[in-house]
């Protein structure tokens, strides 16, 4: 009996055989098992329904059956955690889903989410088992409905190492975090079926390659060069996360002084407020060992999202970028900040906000594609967040901007200036355009007597100590202080409670 199961996980561990598994080698790719082992603490995985076959039996398959049915699924410990996993063996059936591979997947995302700890999905699928028709679409279906069950639950990532096409798509779709690396690709539809369709001739990596998604598409969050840095991108988010929306992010012990000082923020800014500055070395400067980790750096520039740490607490960081588009927000950059948003109040990380916003990009490209629809979904994410919420005005803060950058009015709890910021309606130049605009043309001089006024209306009305006269900014800080400001404010409101109406689910504008 002992020999017949040995001699069966033997088989099971060949996949679709040694040649196969010799061939994905040679892509530089790993196999499902050699994944799993480096992905989890040595010794840690546990496989689950390693004995699964298909029971399909049209066009032959029912001579082509192979142990755990092209999926690799289990648990085991990542740097010490409890995680469950499943792992698409392209060896076996290209890694094609059908009924029993979707129904593998389904059993650990159940249990998952029965015990509140997080679902690593690994991808590297040809797609849908055609042979199985139906049933393989079901089987889909049936992996969607629980990655939309366990939304906010459980944090879920998705890793592409190879494709994923077709329906395949929507799992990773529906999962917190996408990190791809620069040999895998995404598509809905390929490359053959788009020259049908729209005449356009295309390969595999300008369609959905990794590139694409990273930097065009923002379907992506991180880009890996390899699957060794794909999964050391993996360990380093899973650090600042929690394994449920019933735990709090794990603090860890701060090597960096919480009464540190930041000299050169005192002189980052340039004298000329048109001109920009580095926003990454304002955060760098502040947050633990000027350790951030930016998430889909390479879309929406005009944004930054991402994770660091305050006094070893994890926080969510969303901020304008001035040296791109000044750090104004567009339709990309607010969907960017948004779902970020939403990610960080799912899991109790506190969100932080460093503004400097000029307002929203105009255009009919921009009003066209529904401008207003989504910077209304970063006002909704910003409103409806219960965590704590910090915000430091930078520089400029104008108009609607103002309000939907985590201002005082939408509930952040603590919000903070740096001395010159300016927080008005616009910026002092369009406004006085307007307000002054017979006393300049009627002027002997008009331009000297707009620099007069701009500089006037600056002093008086886009100043920081006009809000925070009104309690809207709650201090003006010195710009070198701001580390130990942040710390000592979120440790004050850490313990943050906010009941919201009992409700099914908001409407968020999408």
């Amino acid at each position: 009996m002992g020999s017949e199961m040995e001699e069966k996980r033997k088989e099971h561990f060949l996949g679709g055989g040694k040649e196969k598994q010799e061939q994905q080698r040679k892509r530089g790719k790993l196999t499902a098992f050699e994944r799993m082992d480096v992905l989890f603490d040595q010794g840690t995985f546990i496989e689950i329904d390693p004995f699964v076959i298909h029971d399909c039996t049209e066009f032959g398959m029912q001579n082509k059956k192979i142990l755990g049915d092209g999926v690799v699924t289990g648990y085991g410990l990542v740097d010490g955690r409890l995680f469950y996993s499943f792992s698409h063996d392209f060896t076996a059936f290209g890694g094609s889903l059908g009924w029993s591979f979707a129904s593998k997947v389904c059993k650990i995302m159940d249990l998952a989410l029965k015990q509140g700890v997080p679902i690593l999905g690994i991808n590297d699928s040809g797609g849908a088992r055609i042979q199985e028709g139906v049933m393989s679409l079901g089987g889909y279906a049936e992996i969607f409905r629980r990655n939309v069950s366990a939304s906010g639950v459980v944090p879920q990532i998705s890793l592409i190492l190879g494709p994923c096409a077709g329906g395949a798509v929507y799992s990773p779709a529906l999962t917190d975090f996408i990190i791809m690396t620069k040999s895998a690709y995404m598509f809905v539809t390929g490359p053959e079926v788009v020259k049908e369709v729209t005449k356009e001739e295309v390969s595999f990596d300008e369609l959905g390659g990794a590139w694409v998604h990273n930097q065009k598409s923002g379907v992506a969050h991180f880009l890996a060069e390899d699957e060794q840095e794909c999964f050391n991108i993996l360990k380093k988010l899973l650090s600042f996360i929690p394994s449920n929306n019933l735990e709090n992010p794990s603090r860890i012990a701060a090597k960096d002084d919480p009464k540190r000082t930041s000299e050169n923020l005192n002189t980052i800014l340039p004298s000329d407020p048109h001109k920009p500055y580095s926003m990454r070395t304002v955060i760098e400067s502040i947050v633990d060992d000027g350790d951030f980790l930016e998430v889909q750096k390479h879309w929406a520039k005009n944004v930054l999202v991402g994770f660091a740490r305050l006094d070893g607490n994890s926080i969510g960081i969303v901020a304008n970028n001035p040296e791109v588009l000044a750090g104004v927000l567009d339709i990309d950059s607010c969907d960017k900040a948004t779902r970020f948003t939403r990610f960080c109040d799912c899991f109790n990380i506190p969100l932080l906000a460093f503004v400097d916003v000029p307002g929203f990009l105009p255009g009919t490209n921009q009003e066209w594609g529904g401008i207003i629809r989504h910077g209304a979904k970063l006002l909704y994410a910003f409103s409806e967040a219960t965590v704590p919420r910090l915000t430091v005005i930078i520089r400029k803060a104008y108009g609607g901007a103002y309000d939907v950058m985590n201002s005082k009015h939408i509930g952040s709890d603590y919000n903070f200036a740096w001395p010159n910021a300016e927080i008005a309606v616009m910026g002092p130049e369009g406004a006085c355009n307007i307000i002054f605009r017979n006393e300049i043309s009627q002027s002997e001089n008009p331009q000297k007597k707009r620099i007069e006024l701009v500089e006037e209306y600056r002093r008086k009305f886009a100043n920081p100590y006009v809000a925070a006269s009104k309690g809207f900014i709650d201090d003006i800080i010195e710009p070198k202080n701001t580390r130990i400001v942040l710390i000592s404010s979120l440790n004050s409101i850490c313990r943050k409670r906010e009941r919201r109406p009992l409700r099914k689910h908001g409407n968020i504008p999408l």
